[in-house]
């Protein structure tokens, strides 16, 4: 005569604690990474004179700003 066993089809899976805390940590040492990359970028922008901002294309460099009038679109057009 046979002898048969009956299996569950699905088991839990073993390391499924362990995967969690490697992605715990992971994700801890990603976000010190971009931490640490700002608070670099921040210093080093902070060391730089406006000629050097200005050379890179920062926004908050000093740009000379264009002040315009209100009016001055029909003035210039009743002067041609």
């Amino acid at each position: 005569m046979a002898h048969t066993e009956t299996h569950a089809g699905i088991s839990a899976p073993k390391g499924q604690l362990f995967w969690f805390r490697s992605n715990s940590v992971a994700m801890i040492v990603a976000a010190l990474r971009k931490w640490q990359r700002s608070v670099a970028r921040r210093n080093a922008l902070a060391d730089m004179t406006p000629d050097q901002l200005r050379d890179i294309g920062h926004p908050r460099v000093n740009r000379p700003v264009l002040e315009i009038k209100a009016g001055l679109m029909t003035e210039l057009m009743s002067m041609r």
